[in-house]
């Protein structure tokens, strides 16, 4: 059979109201209209559903057959319409982020705090990895978007937005005061007990190659997981620390730890949110998204290659 699904709409609120003119009334169509259609589909079914009567109708045990039926499916698609427009309305829903501490801590921190207050009933999960797990997440489809830092690797399906500048230094403690105050060539880096980030992360990999290209080639004596750590460390004296300067800035103004300064500063890097265009983003991900690019909006958006 090839039957018009909305006779059985009409049939449902008929058999629900036990009247016409009820159906008629929560359909919003005419008497006539509704009548009609009852007549169709008992026609096309070849049995009666309802005995009419003056002030109403009754199911008849075909009817009462079908009504349980079509009852269960037209309820579930009535509560589907509920929850749909739930998700849109964000009263439901989730927001699946990747990010890295730096970015989560000094970037997104505020616009979820922000996020949940507007919209309380929404679960955001962040996954917290390195900029290079972070894309893998993005490209398998394990998260909505992700924040990330330059350097990038990342296939042009991406489209990268640039939210906020960041700057690479090298601190220390009190034991290494005879560095505080003069200028040095990045070369003495190589005389220096390092602390820096794991291999894998795209901060290590960017001050690596910017230190390869000047000819120096640095050999941590700690790599850690965090850059948080790296503070604690450089704080005990153990090392000087490779950090984004944001994660030292309360040591250095309580003066616990100071800037090494150089010939040059290592150019400042880009913090960036990225998406796989290829994806369709939930609701409540596009919403997040959509109060990030209230301050994204004044950055240029740039080409996908990776590069400054």
């Amino acid at each position: 059979m090839n039957i018009n699904l909305e006779y059985y709409k009409i049939f449902y609120y008929v058999a629900t109201e036990l009247s016409i003119t009820g159906a008629a009334k929560r359909l919003c169509i005419s008497q006539p209209a509704v009548s009609q259609a009852v007549k169709q589909l008992e026609q096309e079914l070849g049995v009666e559903l309802f005995t009419r009567y003056a002030k109403g109708v009754s199911l008849t045990r075909a009817g009462t057959l079908l009504y349980s039926y079509v009852k269960d499916g037209y309820e579930t698609i009535l509560t589907g319409e509920k929850q749909l427009a739930k998700l849109i309305n964000l009263e439901y829903g989730e927001v699946r982020i990747g990010a890295s501490d730096m970015t989560l801590q000094f970037y997104l921190l505020p616009y979820l705090e922000r996020f949940h207050q507007l919209y309380p009933e929404i679960k955001v999960t962040v996954t917290n990895a390195p900029t290079p797990q972070t894309i893998d997440h993005l490209y398998q489809g394990r998260i909505d978007f992700g924040v990330v830092t330059k350097p990038l690797e990342i296939d042009t399906q991406f489209d990268v937005f640039r939210v906020r500048s960041i700057q690479d230094v090298f601190v220390a403690g009190g034991k290494f005061r005879e560095l505080k105050g003069k200028c040095w060539s990045y070369q003495k880096l190589a005389d220096l007990p390092m602390i820096c980030l794991e291999s894998n992360t795209s901060t290590r990999k960017y001050v690596d190659h910017y230190l390869m290209q000047k000819g120096i080639a640095v050999t941590p004596e700690f790599e850690l997981a965090t850059s948080d750590m790296i503070v604690q460390f450089a704080l005990r004296n153990l090392g000087v620390g490779c950090v984004v300067e944001d994660f030292a800035s309360k040591q250095l103004d309580s003066g616990e730890l100071f800037l090494l300064e150089f010939e040059e500063q290592i150019p400042k890097r880009d913090m960036c949110l990225i998406v796989d265009r290829r994806s369709t983003m939930p609701v409540a991900a596009a919403k997040l998204k959509e109060l990030l690019e209230t301050d994204i909006e004044v950055y240029t958006k740039e080409d996908n290659d990776g590069t400054e």
